[in-house]
């Protein structure tokens, strides 16, 4: 199972939650047959919808992170709830690149830099509340403290993490930590998270060390005093079910549905979870109305 913490400084100022999401990230692999690169680029993106998600309000509140930089990886998707659950797909599972000058998995190509990251949060009003911004560099760490600080206007702290093992290419470690300054901020916070994380590891190195998420919140920031919030396990989850995907259908013209109805049978598969529905013709002219 994924473990997640939250925690706050007991000064009041800053607010931090914590992820092991190897789980989730080794799950999305299996499920979408995702090549190495887009392993790490979808594990990311995931890890830290599943942090965003967690700090939402209302226990049916959602999130949803659409980012598409022009790269080979095309658009990536990645829903969370309020508890932390996520799912998620890549538009372009099988991506191949060569490794970075680092030797690294180049998420920042595979993503590209040519787009943006769109944020919608359903918070149970008549409008869903949605921002985009700019990518700056495909790096999806980097995109999400950008979105806050330009969105949302919140001093946002993002790090994630996922390492694949190079011979069978499952997940072997996978998390992120995600720091955000409370209204209530001295004026010297910024500049102690900033000391903090000058010595700050990697959340790979952190995690294959054996570090549990609450403590690598206590080694990040390791000059306040943290009090625990809540531990939670967050999961790869999918809803999905026949009903949706009868409410999606009935979202086609009448037309649509009625070409379909010729077909023998037909098959409607969920992205997230690859699961296959199979209506029958009698089922769609039902919908159709005919």
């Amino acid at each position: 199972m994924a473990k997640a913490v939250r925690m706050i400084s007991t000064d009041g100022t800053l607010y931090i939650l914590a992820v092991n999401s190897a789980d989730i990230v080794e799950k999305a692999r299996r499920i979408h047959k995702l090549y190495p690169v887009t392993t790490a680029a979808l594990g990311r993106l995931l890890t830290g919808a599943s942090m965003m998600g967690a700090v939402l309000k209302g226990k049916d509140d959602s999130l949803t992170l659409r980012i598409n930089g022009g790269g080979p990886a095309g658009s990536l998707i990645a829903v969370s709830d309020s508890f932390g659950n996520v799912k998620g797909y890549a538009e372009n599972p099988d991506v191949q690149i060569p490794h970075d000058s680092n030797g690294n998995l180049d998420v920042g190509t595979a993503v590209g830099t040519n787009g943006t990251l769109a944020v919608m949060k359903d918070l149970g009003m008549k409008e869903p509340y949605s921002g985009q911004v700019p990518i700056i560099s495909g790096e999806i760490a980097n995109e999400i403290t950008s979105y806050y600080a330009l969105s949302e206007q919140t001093p946002t702290v993002c790090a994630l993490g996922v390492k694949v093992d190079r011979h069978n290419r499952s997940v072997s470690t996978a998390g992120g930590f995600m720091i955000q300054l409370l209204p209530t901020a001295l004026d010297d916070t910024i500049d102690k998270v900033e000391q903090c994380l000058k010595y700050t590891k990697p959340v790979t190195e952190m995690l294959s060390e054996g570090k549990t998420p609450e403590e690598i919140c206590r080694i990040v920031l390791s000059a306040f005093e943290l009090e625990l919030l809540d531990e939670f396990e967050p999961e790869y989850r999918c809803d999905c079910s026949k009903e949706r995907v009868t409410r999606a259908l009935l979202t086609l013209n009448k037309d649509e549905l009625a070409n379909m109805a010729d077909d023998e049978q037909t098959e409607v598969c969920c992205h997230f979870c690859e699961k296959k529905y199979y209506f029958t013709p009698d089922e769609i002219r039902a919908l159709a109305g005919i």
